[in-house]
């Protein structure tokens, strides 16, 4: 582990090692296919520290589960790009010395690595590159750890949101954390991208949270925050981890929530005057008291047996419903909200009433109940879009017979008095809210005039949202902002076509602190922080 590790240090670690290694596929797997596979096969079998976890390869059934378990989502992207490889291998390690492993073995072999911690991996990079690769799955890696004494807690990387909720509830009815909605999302691509959330306006996004972290560099090394320096703390935590190493698991900062709490999701349609209700919730939604968050949901709906626009405003009040009317009838008075609409529960209620999961058991399950293939790009709006600008919204929400939804989340509060150099996820003070634009369509149907009609509409909306740059969230991994040429990796060519839109001004010191940790770049995707060198005075 290291001379400069604490005993505290290794004891929690020692507490994510399994104690339970199964012996594996790794002696029956047939050695099967190109030289590469073989030897690094070979090499996970090897001394000192043999893999004894499961290995699953193109030749034998658990390959394909595997692949597709909890990401079928992603068979558009597995199936359209012909140039595009699957894994050499995909391997399910149980401690960090298999982790380790696995780094090593594909370095010695010239095969690259994808790590995948969840599903919602929005263009399918951990499972799909235009060179040979395996997959680091770690749906084993997921233990964690509460204290509710020093309102923290260890969360392995592979472990999803809604496991950290559930444990988080074990143990308190009054400490929360500020992560995603969606419960299947694993924390370990959530939490390096930033993590928007019910809590943001009052706490932050979940990267303004995480205090401490482990991760395993390019050299095999396994690094906490002391050891991996502030640099790196500061670019894993909302700039992308996954290139700089790979995370083992994060120490955040639990967050004190009041025992009642108050969720609500009125429905109105264009006929009972939504476009009217969404302008006056632009001019207040970033505004209200921070422990209100009220969110839009704009999507298809019925009225009178005709397809029209409804806006749902998916709410969590951090208080009782008497507050809250009191609050909504000074702030929102047109939303006419009462106390029929309200249900008031506790924190972890609120989780599964505004992810409609029916039950606290559910939120164990790690597979996302939606399989459809899909599509998404992100928007920042500083400005309120005019009336006449909505119109060209409701026109491209009825084009399709198809689910289409821009979400909106409101920021202000908290998210104003970052700064917005304090992480990597630069997207602050300035901004009212953020969109994030979904189309999603059933298998056997044509996905070009879905693709096709998302970017119409994100063309359409140019004019209403943010510009030089034109931001985008990088949880919403959009290829069609450019990708990297792998075997070439420009810094000034990702920088001008995705990595501004992502970070701003930071990411030049992303790609400072990648040179540092990761100069040869093993660490690569198609959107990946290519390494620059620049001055140290500008750090």
């Amino acid at each position: 582990m290291g001379s400069a590790r604490s005993l505290d240090l290794l004891l929690i670690l020692l507490f994510f090692i399994s104690s339970s290694w199964r012996i594996s596929t790794s002696s029956s797997t047939p050695l099967v296919g190109s030289n590469a596979e073989n030897t690094f096969l070979e090499c996970m079998s090897s001394k000192p520290h043999p893999f004894s976890s499961q290995i699953h390869t193109p030749y034998i059934p658990s390959y394909s589960s595997l692949l597709y378990s909890y990401s079928t989502q992603h068979l558009r992207l597995l199936n359209s790009t012909k140039a595009a490889h699957k894994p050499t291998a995909i391997v399910t390690p149980k401690n960090e010395q298999e982790i380790k492993k696995a780094l090593l073995c594909s370095k010695r072999n010239g095969l690259q690595i994808r790590v995948r911690s969840g599903g919602h991996d929005y263009e399918g990079l951990s499972l799909k590159s235009s060179f040979a690769f395996i997959v680091i799955d770690l749906v084993n890696f997921r233990s964690i750890s509460v204290d509710v004494r020093t309102q923290t807690a260890w969360v392995q990387s592979g472990a999803t949101v809604g496991e950290l909720a559930y444990r988080i509830a074990e143990k308190s009815k009054t400490l929360g954390f500020p992560s995603g909605i969606c419960p299947t999302m694993g924390v370990g691509g959530h939490f390096s991208g930033g993590g928007i959330g019910a809590l943001v306006r009052k706490y932050g996004t979940a990267a303004d949270n995480i205090i401490d972290a482990f991760i395993l560099d390019v050299t095999g090394r396994i690094l906490n925050r002391k050891s991996m320096g502030e640099n790196l703390f500061w670019a894993i935590r909302g700039g992308s981890g996954a290139s700089f190493g790979i995370i083992l698991a994060w120490k955040i900062k639990l967050v004190p929530i009041p025992e009642i709490v108050t969720v609500f999701s009125p429905t109105r349609t264009l006929e009972q005057g939504a476009a009217k209700l969404f302008v006056k919730w632009q001019q207040i939604a970033d505004k209200l008291p921070v422990d209100l968050f009220i969110r839009a949901v704009i999507q298809p709906g019925s009225w009178n047996g005709h397809k029209t626009v409804q806006v749902v405003f998916n709410s969590l009040y951090l208080g009782g419903t008497g507050d809250l009317l009191r609050i909504m009838q000074k702030s929102f008075p047109e939303l006419g909200l009462t106390a029929n609409d309200c249900t008031e529960t506790n924190w972890i209620g609120s989780v599964l009433k505004l992810s409609f999961t029916p039950n606290v058991e559910t939120l164990l399950n790690r597979t996302h109940p939606d399989t459809l293939p899909f599509k998404a790009k992100s928007d920042y709006v500083q400005k309120p879009i005019p009336e006449n600008g909505l119109s060209g919204i409701w026109k491209g929400v009825l084009e399709l017979e198809a689910s289409t939804f821009l979400i909106l989340e409101p920021f202000g509060g908290k998210m104003n008095a970052i700064s917005e150099s304090a992480i990597p996820f630069p997207h602050r003070k300035g901004n009212l809210y953020e969109i994030q634009y979904l189309v999603k369509w059933n298998q056997g149907q044509a996905p070009e005039k879905h693709i096709d009609w998302i970017r119409n509409l994100y063309s359409y909306m140019t004019p209403y949202v943010s510009s030089n740059p034109r931001a985008s969230y990088v949880n919403y991994r959009d290829l069609d902002l450019g990708k990297n040429d792998i075997p070439n990796m420009s810094y000034l060519k990702a920088a001008s076509s995705w990595g501004t839109k992502y970070f701003k001004g930071n990411f030049k010191r992303l790609a400072m602190v990648k040179k540092q940790v990761d100069p040869q770049n093993f660490f690569k995707d198609e959107q990946s922080i290519p390494p620059y060198s620049a001055p140290s005075c500008c750090y």
